[in-house]
């Protein structure tokens, strides 16, 4: 079988500043401003930089945070977007109930529309990095007259699949499912470095600051108890993993926004024929695979994930 896409071009040569050589986290985000906002339905926490332009939204993975986008938001201000990094629907410090397990994705997009109309905007764009990218795939069927380009960054909708025999990277199957158990059930530095790691094409990349963010964040009792539900660890959680795939594949000619499904070579699982399969079935959707990076380019490679988002939204 054979794919038909078109694949996003770069409009210029990005130069890539050194891993060791990027400041903390707290450096980064000087200039942006943390705050909770709050709408009809939900509080949101995001972190927002830039006063003009049209609005785009930052929405993490599974287990994540705002932070995770902190390399990105002063560039991304800087060519003209309004930038708000936002912690998800029962994630950081945003509403933790009421929890909805078997339509998580559907009111965690809900919750999307709710802070777009909180920040008085008619539509936003919007990048989903792994569960994000979920969210934006339901935002985009969901919401359509909401959405302005949507990217889903390594993560899609639940999808029934009519082809499944793609290549896999090494870190696929059960793999990250206890990584994330282990990092929630007994949440150390070394359970959740090791869950994290997962996240980066070599374990240098994660540092050490950002372990500490996320296990300070874990160590809030209501931020704690809401993951444990999001990973399906609490006590009354249901025991399985996977997630019932909601959408079959001619379901995805019915997406109005334009799309960008934005891969990696070293994604773990699911590599990138996975997502060159996903975006030909796509209505209308471009494909960028970005090489050298796992499921966090934006950490990883910041200044080329910034590019694809400024060559897509704006061109």
């Amino acid at each position: 079988m054979t794919t038909t896409v078109d694949t996003l071009r770069l409009s210029k040569e990005v130069a890539a500043r050194p891993l060791d050589q990027w400041p903390t986290v707290a450096v980064e985000l000087l200039g942006t401003q943390t705050r909770l906002i709050y709408g009809k339905q939900y509080r949101h926490r995001v972190i927002e930089c830039g006063d003009s332009g049209e609005p785009l939204l930052l929405i993490h993975g599974v287990g994540g945070h705002a932070e995770t986008y902190a390399r990105n938001l002063h560039n991304l201000a800087a060519h003209g977007f309004h930038v708000f990094a936002i912690d998800a629907l029962y994630h950081g410090f945003s509403s933790h109930h009421p929890y909805d397990d078997e339509n998580r994705t559907e009111r965690q997009a809900e919750a999307v529309a709710d802070l777009i109309d909180a920040l008085g905007f008619p539509y936003a764009h919007i990048e989903g990095e792994s569960m994000g990218g979920a969210i934006a795939f339901e935002f985009g069927m969901k919401f359509p007259e909401k959405s302005g380009k949507l990217i889903m960054n390594t993560g899609i909708g639940a999808i029934n699949w009519k082809k499944t025999d793609f290549p896999e990277n090494p870190g696929g199957g059960n793999t990250l499912a206890e990584l994330s158990r282990a990092s929630i059930l007994t949440p150390t530095f070394e359970t959740v470095r090791k869950r994290m790691e997962w996240l980066v094409a070599e374990p240098s990349r994660m540092t050490d600051e950002m372990v500490d963010i996320r296990l300070r964040l874990y160590s809030f009792p209501d931020v704690y108890e809401s993951i444990k539900r999001v990973y399906r660890v609490a006590d009354d959680s249901p025991r399985e993993w996977a997630r019932v795939a909601k959408y079959e594949e001619e379901d995805m000619q019915n997406f109005k926004p334009e799309g960008l499904v934005f891969w990696t070579d070293k994604n773990p699982g699911q590599g990138p024929a996975f997502g060159e399969y996903a975006a030909s079935k796509l209505r209308g959707a471009k494909f960028y695979n970005m090489l050298d990076a796992a499921h966090w380019p934006q950490w990883e490679k910041p200044e080329e994930h910034d590019q694809v988002l400024i060559d897509f939204i704006l061109g």
